[in-house]
């Protein structure tokens, strides 16, 4: 594949993790105002459940498309998932291996908590880890601007 054809996929890529970070801002700022609690209205766990999937969204998008297409544009060999994340610390794009493989194993729990108690712990995790993925993606999107494989900048405002 040439490079034009990978920076193109990149740019869509982008393009979507930036429409989902903008989702799950909207989602974090209705869930801070609920806030956590131990009983919510039926509507409190909508909006809580529209968080955790936009969440789970996001972070399948950095991880799984973004940084993968990084590598991909950047003639690095595809390989493992632990092999782009590694490449992602060396790049500055996360802070550690571990803080990504927390906001996954979130992701994870997201996909498979289904008992009351523990949905709510996964709320308050969800809503202390969203800032973080936030976080991620503009750096990956500030990255990508500074190395020019897109033409501006379209990462969500507050």
């Amino acid at each position: 594949m040439k490079k034009s054809n990978n920076i193109q996929i990149l740019k869509e890529n982008k393009a979507a993790m930036n429409s989902a970070i903008q989702w799950l801002k909207r989602s974090y700022g209705l869930c801070t105002q609920i806030g956590i609690k131990k009983d919510y209205t039926d509507e409190e766990y909508d909006t809580f459940e529209t968080l955790t999937s936009r969440y789970a969204r996001a972070i399948d998008l950095i991880v799984r498309k973004v940084l993968r297409t990084i590598d991909i544009v950047e003639f690095e060999q595809s390989g493992t998932l632990i092999d782009t994340v590694n490449r992602a610390e060396k790049r500055g794009l996360i802070n550690s291996v571990s803080s990504l493989r927390e906001m996954t194993e979130l992701r994870n729990e997201i996909a498979h908590d289904y008992i009351k108690a523990e949905l709510i712990e996964t709320f308050e995790n969800t809503l202390n880890q969203t800032f973080h993925v936030i976080a991620l993606a503009k750096r990956i999107d500030d990255y990508i601007v500074a190395h020019n494989y897109v033409d501006a900048r379209s990462f969500p405002n507050s």
